[in-house]
């Protein structure tokens, strides 16, 4: 449909507010909303009805609802007080009230995907122009799969359904990639279901052995991006089916991200959108160097100005405040910590239902030592994306400092085993080797903190975790290389800074740790 009021013209299919002709910018969810009041201005929409429609059932505030009327009203040369367009009845919703005229569009768009409402085509056209989106096909059978033929529609509807929950991730619903035929080229299905990714794949039954094979492509030129391959018994169907969820997941947490910074990098600077700012700026992020970290802070800073209603990019100058606090990269550590919260906060406040939103918050709180309010945190991030590796390893590190080092360590196993190439790999092999040292067992935890130092991105914090673990290990000679390994990084690192960054609770680890930094003259 096209609606027609005043000087204005709502397209749905086009995702586009025009006025007199002329384009006027919107952000996806002021649109959605807007075309929601007036698709329904025959009656009061209630704050219920737009939360379910447009925010998904998502918990926001009133704030951020009425953030959206107003920019609504904005677009239209509309306000608070005159009301021209959208009528606010207190407490009860909103109306559309301008006079419109509707007109039908048989668009391409509409007839490939008749299976979904127009608000619901309006609002994916919206949501996917500004953030990462993908369809999941059926995974075709190679030979005659007999009775494990439904393997083929079930592992994709599963994986569906997790990535739902991925909030920087838009998802076309089954009803709409499982009718495309599986021969079609990948660009077409982009165009048809407006998606940058593709995820397809195949699988064989044979001698008892189930293999399942996947691809990611990138639909705007047809690349594979990505591409694995799973074996497992078929006595152990629902086990393989499980690993292979989780591992699918992982990986595409993962390498979309990669894959969107690289596009972002060739685009000029000053035109990057929201999303490719974000994406560029969690690669700088996670070069953990005070450079980078600032470079870091001016991309999520320019997605914020971008899209100020962007959750993750608050969470992302969450992450810049912590990581400047955490290592110790300014003087104000208390204003950074407050501004680490302060964007976490923010953050909630737009979706408190992402995960990397939660894990930001439950972090920020590591810099107070005030670890069983951040493992809270860390648990709801975890509970809202089970396979969320960072957010299970932080929860694994919260343990263990807190002293469940038994439990800490089943939580960073998993996540190293969900994500091997995480950036953050260095920390989970960090905590791991505090888990043992929770445990008296210096001699595992001295190997387990090498690895954790020798591994990329590892900061001086990890080095000083090193000298610590060889010294309680009675390594001396490795013990002070790593000590000498840290002063030539940061001389000024002391003990204090040590338990500030690692608040460990139970007194014989927390002693024993402290007589070891002690002999390294720390």
């Amino acid at each position: 449909m096209i609606y027609r009021f005043g000087a204005f013209e709502l397209d749905l299919p086009k995702a586009e507010l025009r006025a007199h002709g002329e384009l006027c910018p919107l952000e996806p969810q002021v649109f959605a909303l807007l075309a929601f009041l007036v698709e329904h201005r025959e009656r009061l929409v209630s704050k219920d009805e737009i939360l379910e429609k447009v925010w998904d059932g998502r918990v926001v505030s009133d704030s951020a609802i009425a953030s959206r009327v107003k920019s609504a009203r904005k677009a239209l040369g509309d306000d608070g007080k005159t009301q021209r367009f959208i009528k606010t009845l207190h407490g009860q919703g909103f109306r559309f009230v301008a006079e419109v005229r509707a007109e039908h569009d048989e668009s391409p768009l509409i007839r490939a995907a008749d299976s979904d409402s127009p608000a619901q085509l309006l609002e994916m056209k919206a949501d996917v122009s500004s953030r990462p989106s993908i369809a999941v096909l059926p995974f075709r059978p190679i030979g005659n799969a007999g009775p494990y033929a439904t393997i083929g529609i079930a592992l994709p509807h599963e994986l569906i359904t997790e990535l739902a929950r991925l909030r920087w991730l838009f998802v076309t619903a089954r009803g709409s990639s499982f009718r495309l035929a599986e021969d079609r080229d990948v660009r077409d299905i982009g165009r048809l279901l407006s998606v940058h990714y593709c995820l397809m794949g195949t699988f064989e039954v044979h001698d008892r052995r189930l293999e399942v094979t996947t691809e990611l492509v990138d639909t705007r030129d047809g690349g594979v991006i990505w591409a694995e391959r799973y074996t497992g018994s078929i006595d152990d169907v629902h086990l393989v089916r499980s690993e292979i969820r989780s591992r699918i997941l992982t990986s595409l947490e993962i390498q979309i991200p990669l894959h969107e910074a690289a596009r972002a990098r060739l685009m000029v600077t000053e035109n990057l959108d929201a999303w490719s700012a974000y994406h560029l700026g969690l690669q700088h992020l996670y070069r953990f160097n005070r450079r980078d970290n600032e470079v870091a802070a001016i991309l999520f800073g320019q997605a914020v100005r971008d899209d100020p209603g962007f959750a993750r990019a608050h969470a992302g100058l969450s992450f810049v405040h912590f990581q400047t606090a955490f290592l110790r990269q300014t003087d104000d550590i208390a204003g950074e910590v407050a501004l680490a919260r302060r964007c976490a906060h923010r953050g909630l406040d737009l979706d408190p239902l992402d995960p990397f939103v939660n894990f930001t918050m439950g972090r920020s709180f590591w810099l107070e030592g005030d670890l069983e309010r951040g493992l809270a945190w860390l648990e709801r991030a975890t509970s809202l994306s089970p396979n969320y590796a960072q957010g299970i390893y932080a929860r694994g590190w919260t343990e263990t400092l807190a002293g469940s080092g038994r439990e800490g360590r089943g939580h960073v196993d998993l996540a190293m085993r969900l994500s091997p190439l995480d950036p953050l790999y260095y920390a989970m092999l960090g905590t791991r080797a505090f888990t043992h040292m929770a445990e008296g067992e210096h001699a595992e935890a001295a190997e387990w903190a090498e690895r954790a130092a020798r591994s990329p991105g590892a900061h001086v914090l990890i080095a000083m975790i090193a000298a610590t673990a060889q010294a309680l290990a009675g390594n001396e000679t490795r013990a002070a290389a790593w000590a000498a390994n840290v002063r030539e990084r940061d001389p000024l690192l002391t003990r204090a800074d040590y338990f500030r960054a690692f608040p460990m609770k139970p007194e014989p680890m927390r002693s024993a740790v402290a007589a070891a930094l002690g002999r390294l003259g720390f």
